[in-house]
C-alpha cells in the first residue's frame, strides 16, 4: 500500500511508479547506435542491405542547395560518398526546376549497421528516405524535429490523395529513378499506380519504382553497389518491363469476407536477425 509521507502525495508517488516502469521496458540499442563516428578510409559497403555495414561513411551536412536534414538529432545521416553526391545532384536538380525545398531523413548510422527498431535495411549507406512534402521555403531548427509527415495515399480507400500529391511529387520521383546509380525506389502501391497512369516519353526507369507498403510519405531510394566494393551484395534485378500491369494489381487488396473478419491470423514469431559479415564486426570493434 501507498502511503502519504515527507510531502509526497499519493499521485506523486504512482506517477514515478509509471515512469520507473516504463524506463524498465525500453527498447534495447543496437550497438550500432551507440557507435558516434564513421571509420576512417574511403566509402565501402559490406554485406546485404538489410545485414551489413559501412566503412568510411561520410555525413551529408545537415543543409545545402535545395535540401534540409529532418531531425539529425538522431544521427541518421551518414552515408556511402554515392549516396552523399547523389543526394546533393538530387537537391541542385530539385532546386534548379524550382520544385521546393528537399527533405532528407534516415540513410544510415555512422558505421551503418542494424537499427533496433524503425528499418530492416539502411545497413549500407546505400539507401535514404526523402519525403514528398516539398516545402517553399528553409523550415526552423525546431521544425526539422517536429516536422509532420504529408499523406500521398488515403490508405482505407487505397486511393491517391488529390490534395497532395501532384505534378512536383510526380517529377521528383522521376528526376530519382533517372539516376543510373539507383537499383530501385520504393513507394505505395498507389503512387505506383499514379506514375503508371502518366504519359512519359521514356519509361525506362518505372521498371525500378516498386511497390512497397507504407512508403506513403515519402519514398525510398537504394543504390546499387558501387564499382570497387566487392564485399557488397547486390540485390536480384526488378523484373523486365514497367510493373504497371498485372504485378501492380495483385497488390490492391482484396475484399473481405464475413469469415477472415472471424479469423485471426496467428502471428508468425519473429526470426532471428542473422549474425553480420565478420568484417562488420571487426569494423563494429575499431
Amino acid at each position: 500500500m501507498l502511503k502519504q509521507g515527507n510531502g509526497r502525495s499519493i499521485v506523486s508517488q504512482l506517477l514515478l511508479f509509471f515512469v520507473a516502469l516504463l524506463l524498465s521496458v525500453s527498447v534495447v540499442a543496437s550497438p550500432w547506435e551507440k557507435v558516434e563516428t564513421p571509420s576512417e578510409g574511403k566509402s565501402e559497403s559490406i554485406g546485404t542491405y538489410n545485414n551489413g555495414c559501412l566503412s568510411g561513411g561520410e555525413s551529408l551536412p545537415l543543409a545545402g542547395e535545395g535540401y534540409q536534414v529532418m531531425r539529425s538529432h538522431r544521427g541518421r545521416y551518414y552515408g556511402h560518398s554515392e549516396m552523399i553526391d547523389f543526394l546533393h545532384g538530387l537537391s541542385k536538380q530539385v532546386r534548379q526546376l524550382e520544385l521546393g525545398q528537399l527533405l532528407v531523413g534516415d540513410i544510415a548510422m555512422p558505421r551503418g549497421g542494424r537499427f533496433s527498431s524503425g528499418h530492416a535495411s539502411h545497413q549500407t549507406g546505400l539507401d535514404a528516405d526523402i519525403w514528398l512534402k516539398l516545402t517553399d521555403r528553409p523550415l526552423t531548427e525546431q521544425e526539422l524535429i517536429d516536422v509532420q509527415p504529408l499523406p500521398m495515399v488515403h490508405i482505407k480507400q487505397y486511393k491517391i490523395n488529390q490534395k497532395n500529391w501532384g505534378e512536383k511529387q510526380a517529377l521528383l520521383v522521376q528526376l530519382a529513378a533517372v539516376d543510373e546509380r539507383v537499383a530501385r525506389i520504393f513507394v505505395h502501391p498507389v503512387i505506383k499506380e499514379q506514375l503508371c497512369q502518366r504519359e512519359w516519353t521514356n519509361r525506362d526507369w518505372l521498371r525500378k519504382v516498386r511497390p512497397w507498403w507504407g512508403h506513403y510519405y515519402h519514398f525510398h531510394v537504394r543504390l546499387a553497389c558501387p564499382d570497387g566494393d566487392s564485399s557488397c551484395k547486390p540485390q536480384k534485378a526488378p523484373p523486365s518491363g514497367d510493373g504497371c500491369g498485372a504485378e501492380l494489381a495483385s497488390w490492391k487488396p482484396k475484399p473481405k469476407s464475413p469469415s477472415d473478419k472471424n479469423n485471426k491470423v496467428a502471428k508468425k514469431p519473429r526470426k532471428q536477425p542473422p549474425p553480420p559479415p565478420t568484417q562488420c564486426l571487426a569494423l563494429l570493434r575499431q
